[in-house]
C-alpha cells in the first residue's frame, strides 16, 4: 500500500471495530479534498477496493478452522493487491443464511452462538455478513425476530431479510424487515443499528457489498467490491459530452479493474478459491462523493434535471467493462455515507421518490435514508413495498437500508457516531 499507512482503528464507533488494519480514513479524505486538481491522473484517478469478501459455507462444528482458513486467504488477498497499489479497505467473510446453521437451536442457543462469531469477528479484525434470516415468505418469521437481537449487541455482524424474488414480492418478510427495522431504532445508541441490516430484492448469492451479502455454494469463493467514486469524478470531470463521459468512465476505470482482476485471477490459481468477480458499483466515502462527481459533470445541484440521465450513463459505463461483474454493479446513491448527499438530502432536493426513481436506471433503492423516529410498521412495509415493486418490475437488485431515529423529529438532525456516517436533516415522510 502506498502513502497514508496503516492502523489499527477500535475507538469510536462500532463499526470502527470491524477493520484488521485499515487507512486513516479522515487523513485520506482530508488529503483528497485538498489535493490540487492537476495532480497526475494515477494518484487522483486509481480506486480503492472497498472490500475482499471471501464466502464460506459455514459448519457450526468446526467453523473456528474455516474462518481461520478464509482470514490466511484474505491476508494474502490483501497483501497481493496492495503490492499492485491497491488500498485494501476491509476484509469481509459471508456465510450462507444463518438459519442453516443454528435453525435445530433453542432460540437462546442460537442467539449465543451468534454472538460468539461475532466476537471473534470481532476479535480477528473482519467484518461478518450471516446472511438473510428468511429468504421467502414460506420462512419462519422468528428468524427475524432473532436477527434483530443478534444485530442489536453486535459489534461487527450484519445481515437482511429478502423482499422480493423471482417468485415476486415477500409479503411476511416485508412485515417482519420491518419489525427488524423498529426493534434496531428502539435497542441500539443513536437508532445506528440499521446501519448493519437491510431488506433486499434480487440481490444475488455472492455480492460483496454488506449488509445485503450472502452465499448459497459450496465456500471458498471470494468476490471483491471497490469505492470508484474518486475514479468516476475524474472521469465525467474530463469529458465534453455524454457520449465521451461515458467512454471515459468505460475506459479509466475499465484499466484498473482489468489489473485487479487480473491479481484475482492469479489469487484463484494459486490457492485454490474460486474468483467470483467485481462489483463495480463506484461507492462513495463522505467527503469523496459520487454526487459531487455527478454534480461536476451536471454544473448544478443532485436532483435537479439531468440526475437520472447521468445515473444512467454512469451505470451502462459500469457494465460495459469486461470483467467478471458480481452483486449490484451499479450507481450507488447511499445519502448518509456521501457528504454531498447528505447535504443535498438536508436541503430537500432529494427524497425517497427521486432516489427511487434514479435506482430504475442505475444501482441500489434506498440507502441510509434517515427517517423520523415516529415511523410505524406500516409505513416502513409501505417504503419497502415500493422497493420490492421496482426490483421485481425491472428484475434488478435493490436493497434498502432505512434509519428511523427515536425521539427524532422532522427538521431536526440526526447525531449518530459511526465514523462512517454523515448526520443530515430528518426529512418528513412523504
Amino acid at each position: 500500500m502506498t502513502g497514508w499507512g496503516e492502523t489499527a482503528w477500535r475507538g469510536a464507533g462500532r463499526r470502527a471495530l470491524r477493520f484488521r488494519t485499515i487507512p486513516l480514513l479522515c487523513a485520506a479524505a482530508a488529503l483528497v479534498a485538498a489535493t490540487p486538481a492537476r495532480r497526475e491522473p494515477e494518484a487522483v484517478g486509481r480506486p480503492k477496493i472497498r472490500a475482499v469478501t471471501a464466502f464460506l459455507h459455514l459448519d457450526r462444528a468446526r467453523y473456528g478452522e474455516q474462518v481461520q482458513s478464509a482470514l490466511d486467504f484474505l491476508d494474502r488477498a490483501k497483501s497481493a493487491f496492495q503490492k499492485e497499489g491497491y488500498v485494501v479497505e476491509t476484509i469481509r467473510i459471508t456465510t450462507q443464511p444463518f438459519p442453516d446453521y443454528t435453525r435445530d437451536l433453542p432460540a437462546e442457543q442460537a442467539l449465543a452462538f451468534l454472538r460468539a462469531y461475532d466476537a471473534l469477528a470481532a476479535k480477528d479484525g473482519f467484518d461478518a455478513s450471516i446472511g438473510p434470516a428468511m429468504r421467502s415468505d414460506a420462512d419462519d418469521p422468528h428468524q427475524a425476530d432473532l436477527l434483530a437481537r443478534a444485530l442489536a449487541g453486535a459489534k461487527t455482524l450484519e445481515g437482511s431479510v429478502i423482499i422480493g424474488g423471482e417468485d415476486g414480492i415477500h409479503w411476511k418478510s416485508i412485515r417482519a424487515a420491518s419489525s427488524v427495522i423498529r426493534y434496531l431504532e428502539a435497542n441500539t445508541a443513536h437508532s445506528q443499528g440499521n446501519f448493519n441490516f437491510t431488506a433486499s430484492s434480487l440481490v444475488p448469492s455472492g455480492t460483496p457489498f454488506y449488509p445485503a451479502s450472502y452465499f448459497t455454494g459450496q465456500g471458498r469463493q471470494f468476490a471483491l467490491a471497490l469505492e470508484s467514486a474518486n475514479t468516476v469524478a475524474q472521469a465525467l470531470d474530463s469529458a465534453a459530452s455524454a457520449d465521451q463521459a461515458e467512454q471515459a468512465l468505460r475506459t479509466s476505470l475499465g484499466v484498473h479493474a482489468r489489473s485487479i482482476e487480473r491479481v484475482a485471477e492469479a489469487l484463484a490459481k494459486e490457492t485454490g478459491w474460486d474468483y467470483g468477480g467485481i462489483d463495480l458499483s463506484p461507492a462513495p466515502l463522505k467527503t469523496i462523493s459520487i454526487a459531487g462527481a455527478i454534480e461536476g459533470y451536471l454544473h448544478a445541484p443532485m436532483g435537479s434535471s439531468g440526475t437520472m440521465t447521468a445515473a444512467a450513463l454512469i451505470t451502462r459505463a459500469l457494465r460495459s467493462i469486461p470483467v467478471k461483474q458480481a452483486g449490484y454493479s451499479g450507481l450507488m446513491l447511499p445519502v448518509l455515507e456521501d457528504s454531498v448527499l447528505a447535504e443535498r438530502w438536508s436541503e430537500g432536493r432529494l427524497s425517497m421518490d427521486s432516489l427511487l426513481a434514479y435506482s430504475a436506471v442505475c444501482g441500489t433503492g434506498l440507502d441510509t435514508i434517515p427517517l423520523p423516529g415516529n415511523v410505524t410498521e406500516q409505513e416502513l412495509g409501505r417504503i419497502l413495498a415500493d422497493v420490492a415493486s421496482l426490483s421485481t418490475k425491472w428484475h434488478k437488485p435493490l436493497a434498502a437500508r432505512l434509519l428511523p431515529v427515536a425521539g427524532k423529529k422532522p427538521g431536526e438532525r440526526t447525531e449518530f457516531s459511526d465514523p462512517f456516517l454523515v448526520n443530515a436533516r430528518i426529512q418528513p415522510l412523504r
